[in-house]
């Protein structure tokens, strides 16, 4: 099963950016995934394409309107059950494991917010679910909607060559990713840990565990509550 994503945006030049290259696109390529950016603006009815109108109650900017973003919705997801994202700072946090949920899933419906906000009615509505990439401003939803597609798509069945590739690493197992480390052994005085090359792999998979876990500790204390008496 390929993923489909649809992507509402007002700048639908932005897509596919940087998912164009590298493994998401040798993934688009060979099928596994396919990515549609449709304009907004296409489904507004007056000569200047508008979609925005100033904000019920007053105040700054301006609120893309539910009407036009309703339509644009209906036209790309009619009679099909994808997820329908809107991109937005006051959303849920994306998680690793709702990455994973929505790769395993038929793809998702994204819609990019632009100026102050989505007419809440919209939202309400067609049951938009807000997701955040993290507690900061973008310009908009487009920057947002990238780096959800990329996470999806790394960890869909075959893209990444080592199917154990992504099981390591952070938010996986709920902590931090452990150091890496390669040759050279040695550079600018510093060596890699003993363990590392002792070939005992008990052994260097109980170091590594640690390591994420003082790392976490120390980074994202809030990761390993509740994990402590567990590895004691």
């Amino acid at each position: 099963m390929s993923f489909k994503a649809t992507v509402l945006t007002l700048y639908p030049e932005m897509f596919p950016g940087h998912l164009g290259t590298s493994l998401a696109g040798r993934a688009a390529e060979r099928g596994q995934w396919s990515l549609d950016a449709v304009n907004i603006r296409d489904f507004a009815e007056d000569r200047h394409r508008s979609v925005d109108d100033t904000p019920a109650g007053g105040g700054a900017g301006m609120v893309l309107r539910a009407d036009i973003l309703g339509r644009a919705i209906d036209a790309v997801s009619a009679g099909d059950d994808r997820p329908r994202l809107l991109m937005s700072p006051r959303g849920k946090p994306l998680t690793q494991a709702r990455v994973r949920e929505l790769a395993e899933g038929p793809g998702a419906v994204i819609v990019c917010g632009r100026f102050e906000g989505v007419d809440q009615r919209v939202i309400d509505r067609r049951g938009l679910e807000e997701v955040s990439i993290g507690d900061y401003i973008l310009s908009g939803g487009e920057p947002a909607a990238l780096v959800l597609l990329d996470a999806v798509i790394r960890v869909l069945p075959g893209v990444m060559g080592n199917a154990l590739s992504g099981t390591h690493e952070s938010f996986e197992n709920g902590l931090l990713e452990h150091p890496h480390y390669t040759r050279p052994a040695e550079w600018e005085g510093e060596t890699i840990p003993d363990v590392l090359t002792s070939g005992n792999h008990a052994v260097i998979d109980k170091w590594r565990h640690e390591q994420a876990l003082r790392l976490t500790a120390a980074r994202r204390p809030e990761l390993v509550a509740g994990k402590e008496s567990d590895d004691e």
